[in-house]
């Protein structure tokens, strides 16, 4: 009873920005559980050789061009999945950029606007898209990627833009919640600890940095995608059935200090 859950056979699956790191994971978690998954990622190629990837372990997986920060591609792009699949079950707004070390009084105008419009706006052009499908056809299951960078200010690296634009998802996560919750659409968000991943790797050549990363974790590592998809299956699963407008932190202790 409790593991069938976790399936997802039936469901149709969208993953943002899912061409590599936690994205990818996600959509291998959701195929593994039975969904069909389309692998979407502004990289199109990057795309197709994730979704052949996962075609081969026997998955029904697809795959789609899309840059979140433009409302319109977001809608052609939703419509060409519905007439391939029929419907969307759920969306994870994975999509999202980083620029540290860029001090707030020196940040120029286009580094704030790039990152805001990619973490925050892409996500809500797809939440709003996605989610008034989802109401129209009776249900639908959001999860956004927050980060603990919603609730923390990281060091040593200076990332104001960074920071407003994921505690702003973790606000528009709980208020679409509120709005769709008598309308069986759900939303909810994981926020993630520092990922290893090809861009995070560096790190560990340089000690100041680890310093307050890994030092400042109780865990005393830094998170696996693997470990978030884990997550992002349970909150697009009945398994979190009662649950919407939860931010669910997977950090490895680090707000806990």
């Amino acid at each position: 009873m409790y593991l069938q859950k976790f399936r997802l056979d039936g469901k149709v699956a969208v993953v943002t920005g899912a061409a590599r790191g936690i994205g990818f994971a996600t959509a291998d978690a959701l195929s593994e559980a039975g969904a069909a998954v389309v692998i979407t990622d502004m990289n199109g190629e990057a795309a197709k050789t994730a979704a052949t990837d996962l075609a081969a372990k026997g998955r029904k997986i697809s795959s789609a061009t899309l840059d979140v920060t433009e409302p319109r591609a977001v809608e052609r792009v939703h419509a060409d999945i519905v007439q391939e699949f029929g419907r969307v079950d759920i969306l994870v707004n994975n999509a999202g950029i980083s620029i540290s070390n860029q001090p707030a009084e020196k940040m120029d105008d286009l580094t704030w606007l790039k990152v805001i419009d990619v973490n925050l706006n892409g996500l809500f052009w797809c939440c709003r898209t996605f989610g008034r499908a989802m109401l129209e056809q009776g249900g639908g299951n959001i999860v956004n990627v927050g980060s603990m960078s919603a609730d923390i200010v990281n060091r040593p690296q200076e990332q104001a833009q960074y920071n407003a634009s994921k505690a702003g998802v973790h606000q528009l996560t709980r208020s679409l919640a509120v709005e769709w919750a008598t309308r069986n659409v759900r939303v909810n968000a994981v926020a993630p600890t520092y990922i290893e991943t090809e861009l995070t790797k560096f790190v560990y050549d340089d000690p100041e940095m680890i310093k307050y990363w890994l030092g400042g974790t109780p865990m005393n590592r830094m998170g696996q995608p693997p470990e978030i998809a884990a997550v992002i299956l349970f909150l697009a699963s009945d398994a979190s059935s009662l649950m919407t407008g939860s931010i669910v932190s997977a950090d490895a202790g680090y707000t806990c200090w």
